[in-house]
């Protein structure tokens, strides 16, 4: 009996992989869209791709086309073609405004982006474009069903936007170019008012502004030093018992001296 199930699966096997390359080579596109259906529900993505490439062109018009295009989408975003994905969800969206998919694969279209987002160190133009795809459907389906979901991704995304930003800041601070650094710690605040390297970027904007007044031309370095002593205030102001309270009064320290002889 074994070996009858075992040969039947061999017959089936054959048979469905004989349809399918006689469905390549066929001219006819509802044989090809029959195939491809097939290889579809039998999660034979790669092989239903194939044949859905072929018809895409011959179905636009056609009333099947409708579900062969969700179900193109739907193989590519399976198979982890996230660009060819998004691009096919987003043109389904737009040419089926009537379909009862049209939740699902507004969400879908949006996540295929997520994925194309890279690490933080690295460009983050991919990232904005899905952060809007993403507030996109959040702002045409606020009771939507992937609601949640679509909120934590975006969430996650700015928070990588937010980090980008910071180190970003944080590099002129390191090559000693302080007076790009402060602009770019002033900018960063502005943009991220919650965030939490907000100790830190104020830190950083101290010890910026601090490093430029005490390596000032004298002409300068009054003006100088009252912006290290204000950005000193804005860190305590912030929080008080901050980490960086030694370092932070030793500058001040440093700053008060320095201004005294601003004073005679």
């Amino acid at each position: 009996m074994k070996k009858f199930f075992a040969l039947f699966a061999v017959v089936l096997f054959l048979s469905s992989c004989s349809e399918y390359q006689k469905a390549l080579k066929s001219e006819d596109v509802a044989v090809k869209f029959v195939s491809a259906t097939k290889m579809y529900e039998a999660k034979k993505y790669g092989k239903a791709i194939r044949l859905f490439e072929q018809i895409a062109p011959a179905y636009k018009a056609k009333p099947q086309a409708e579900r062969m295009f969700y179900m193109y989408s739907q193989a590519l975003y399976k198979t982890e073609q996230y660009y060819l994905a998004g691009y096919q969800f987003e043109s389904f969206v737009s040419s089926y405004p009537k379909s009862e998919k049209l939740e699902e694969a507004s969400f879908l279209g949006a996540k295929s982006f997520t994925f194309l987002s890279p690490v933080y160190s690295l460009d983050q133009t991919d990232t904005y474009k899905a952060v809007d795809k993403l507030q996109n459907y959040i702002d045409s389906y606020p009771e939507g069903q992937n609601l949640a979901e679509a909120n934590l991704l975006a969430k996650n995304l700015r928070e990588k936007l937010e980090k980008k930003a910071f180190e970003n800041a944080k590099i002129y601070h390191t090559i000693s170019d302080y007076k790009a650094a402060m602009v770019a710690f002033d900018n960063f605040l502005i943009n991220f008012p919650g965030t939490p390297y907000k100790e830190k970027a104020l830190f950083y904007k101290l010890d910026s502004a601090y490093q430029l007044a005490i390596n000032s031309v004298p002409g300068k370095m009054h003006e100088r030093l009252d912006n290290a002593k204000a950005a000193y205030s804005s860190l305590m102001k912030f929080k008080g018992d901050t980490e960086y309270k030694a370092k932070a009064d030793v500058m001040l320290a440093r700053i008060e001296n320095d201004l005294k002889q601003y004073s005679k």
